[in-house]
Parts: C-alpha cells; structure tokens; sequence
C-alpha cells in the first residue's frame, strides 16, 4: 500500500510538470517521468497503476516525436496501449483512456497521410500517380484498424452518458479521416455523415452543454471534410450514399455540380438521385463550381512547363461539364500565338477547385506528334 501511495504521488507531481504548473528544466522532466514509468512497471496487477502506465507511456512517446524519433515514439506508444488494453476492462473510465488512446496512435501513425492542413495528401489512394508508399500505406491501414476498434470501445460504453457519446462521435469523425487518407472516399463520407448525425443529436439534446462549442467545432470540421470528399466521389457512389440516407439535403447541391461536372446527364442525375428535374437545373444553375485549369508544354529536357496566364488560371462556372469548360479553352488555346504547333507535345489538365495531382484532374488531354487522336480522359 505504501508503495502504491509513493506511485500515485509521483504520478500527481508528473501531472502537475505536465500541465505546467510546475515548470522543470528538460532533463529535469524527463528524469521524471522515467522514474515514473518504472515505479508504474512495479504494480502490474494495480489497475489504476496499470492505466496510468498507458497515459505515461503516451506522455514519452510525445517527448520521442518531439525530438524527431518517429519509430521510438511509435514503438512507445504500442507498449502503452496493451497497458491501456489491460486496464479497459476494470472501469468505463479506464476504457476511455484506452479509445482515446487508440485514436492518438492511429493520428501518429497516419501523420504521412496527410498535409499541413490534416487534409488526405493523396485522396485518390492507390489511383494517385504518386500515391503513398508502401510502408505508409501499411501505416495508414494500422491507423485504420485502431480507430474502428476505438469507435467499438465507445460504442460498448452507456450511450446514456453524454460523455461516451461525443467520444463516440468523435471517434466516427477520425475513423473517417484514416478511411479518406487511404482513398476510401465513400466510406469516409459514411461515417462522417454518422458522426455529424451524433453532434447534432448531443446539441438538440442539451445546446447549453459545456461542451456545445466543441461540438460546433466537430461540426465544422466535418462540413468541411464532407465538401472535399464530395469532390473524389464518382456518381455511382454519390448515388449509393444517397440510397442508404448518408447524402445530407445540405450537399445534394453539391453533388448535383459534382455529377454534372463528370458529364452526367440532368436526367439521369434527377432519375438516379430521387430528385425532380426542375430541382436539378435549379441546383446547377445557382450552385457555381471552380473551375482551375493549366496548360504544360513539354521543353527538350523532357520537363513540362507551365504556360503564363490565362492558359494557368481560374474562373467560376455554372451548369458547365469539366468537359465543356475545356473544350472553350482547348478552341482558344490552338488558335492562339501561344499553341507550339502540332510538333510540340502539350497537356491541358482541369480540376475542380484547386490545382492538384493529375490523377485528381476532372479533364486531361496529352497531344503531341506521338499521339494518334487527342481525347480526354
């Protein structure tokens, strides 16, 4: 017991360096919580030692990233989820550290994945020209796996308390992140479109919660990752998330423009996503898209070169096909000083809106002396 109590004290003093009401020098620090760990290690069959050990864990594994040691970091963090794991069972409260714990690693794990702005670097996964490597992609489906065992350990919690729903919720949100970094768009938007149901229930529920600002929050978030998704998502999909209820009324606009933007026909845009013909030229008339294109010509070194303004540039469009906008520039293009003539091997991509890998481009066109008969794909 007294050995318990001694641990439990130094855990208190780490958690106070921690949040910074107890500021030490970085040796200092460190020192501690490596002494902490091992006084941790000492009780493995003390449960609350136990979950303490996983948090404590966690803690090194953010000082080893910090210090750029991606695969000790990573290695720490495995430790302390089978601490965590071991725990779980004992109390609900235990449990959370462990899901939250799960949803950590899985962020770590899939950090490769994403961009500055934790958006997916490469959306379209494996259909990417420069898709992510193997070793990442083994990283990102490891990602994937916790944070659905995440949303399990949540979802085993009381759905009565508002805490375990939003961790729920939460979870469901980075599910879809780790799902959207490996290219599975539609399954991204899924579960995103689940979470924001659970958000919006927990603010009817009790708007003047004190956590209604994080949920606003999580909302905006998944408004804004459901408008990026919308963009990888080929008809057929929009159609299947449509049938089973996960297109919000919000987005059908957007994906109306999205199906347009592909050549789909208004009819069967109308037919196939349950909507009247009238609502589908209503939506395309007043839902702009931009429209973001560049023309490349290949130099003798072999490197494409971008041509200047207008031919790399921008503008908003209506009830316009990726293929009609191109199709106006491609006319204006080779009657123009600026066309290098039938010898010269040029490309024009277009994306919707903004510049990005070539695979994501909703038109591209190669043409050069080597290419019997130009035709976008």
């Amino acid at each position: 017991m007294v050995q318990r109590e001694a641990v439990l004290r130094l855990d208190d003093q780490w958690a106070r360096v921690r949040a910074g009401a107890a500021p030490t020098e970085p040796a200092e620090r460190e020192g501690l919580l490596e002494e902490l760990i091992g006084a941790l290690r000492t009780l493995p069959d003390d449960p609350e030692c136990t979950a303490l050990l996983g948090l404590r864990l966690a803690d090194r594994a953010a000082l080893r990233f910090a210090a750029g040691d991606r695969a000790g970091a990573l290695a720490t963090i495995e430790e302390g989820l089978r601490s965590s794991e071991r725990a779980a069972r004992h109390t609900p409260e235990y449990a959370r550290w462990y899901a939250r714990g799960l949803i950590n690693h899985g962020v770590w794990l899939a950090w490769p994945l994403s961009d500055a702005d934790r958006l997916p670097k490469h959306p379209l996964g494996p259909a990417a020209a420069d898709g992510p490597s193997a070793m990442e992609r083994a990283a990102g489906e490891r990602a994937r796996d916790l944070t659905r065992t995440a949303v399990e350990v949540w979802a085993g919690l009381d759905q009565a308390d508002p805490v375990n729903r939003r961790g729920l919720a939460q979870a469901k949100v980075f599910l879809g992140d780790r799902l959207a970094e490996l290219g599975a768009t539609e399954d991204a938007v899924a579960w995103a479109v689940d979470a924001e149901s659970d958000f919006r229930q927990l603010l009817l529920a009790d708007p003047a919660a004190q956590q209604a600002e994080a949920a606003e929050e999580a909302l905006d978030h998944i408004g804004r990752q459901l408008e990026l998704r919308l963009r990888y998502l080929a008809f057929d999909e929009l159609v299947g998330l449509r049938t089973r209820g996960l297109l919000p009324e919000r987005l059908l606009p957007r994906a109306v423009v999205a199906a347009r933007i592909r050549s789909v026909a208004e009819p069967e845009i109308a037919a196939r996503l349950h909507l009247d013909a009238e609502q589908v030229r209503t939506m395309l008339e007043v839902t702009p898209w931009l429209a973001v294109w560049r023309f490349d010509v290949r130099g003798p070194d072999g490197l494409w070169n971008a041509l200047p303004h207008p031919w790399h540039s921008a503008t908003e469009v209506r009830n316009r096909t990726a293929e009609d906008v191109a199709g106006e520039l491609l006319r204006g293009f080779t009657s123009s000083p600026d066309y290098p003539g039938d010898a010269a091997h040029w490309r024009v991509l277009l994306w919707w809106q903004e510049e990005g890998d070539p695979a994501e481009a909703r038109f591209r066109l190669l043409a050069g002396p080597d290419a019997p008969s130009p035709t976008p794909s």
